[in-house]
């Protein structure tokens, strides 16, 4: 290799390494200028005040052990927990036969 050709690919690398060095500093600059988003309101409470006998129940049950299988009250609590949980709306309850028939 002759002296030029060198001093021309020393040239390239330290434009290349000069670039790189000042798109990093552009991108730190921009980074350190932004806000940070501060959320509108504050995020929703997941557990509603009506769900307390709810969760109650749960932790009956969870304390009863293999007993639970028998207990009718800790299968309705399964039941509408599990109905909570996939988004199902409870069935309406049958409609009472008319008296007098």
């Amino acid at each position: 290799m002759d002296g030029k050709l060198l001093a021309r690919i020393g040239a390239i690398v330290f434009v290349a390494i000069a670039i790189a060095i000042a798109i990093a500093i552009t991108a730190t600059a921009i980074q350190m200028t932004r806000k940070e988003d501060v959320p509108a309101e504050a995020p929703a409470r997941l557990i509603q005040p009506d769900s307390a006998p709810l969760r109650q129940g749960q932790r009956r049950c969870q304390q009863l052990g293999q007993k639970v299988a028998d207990d009718a009250e800790c299968l309705r609590v399964w039941a509408e927990t599990r109905d909570r949980f996939l988004g199902r709306t409870r069935a309406p309850a049958a409609p009472a036969a008319p008296e007098g028939r």
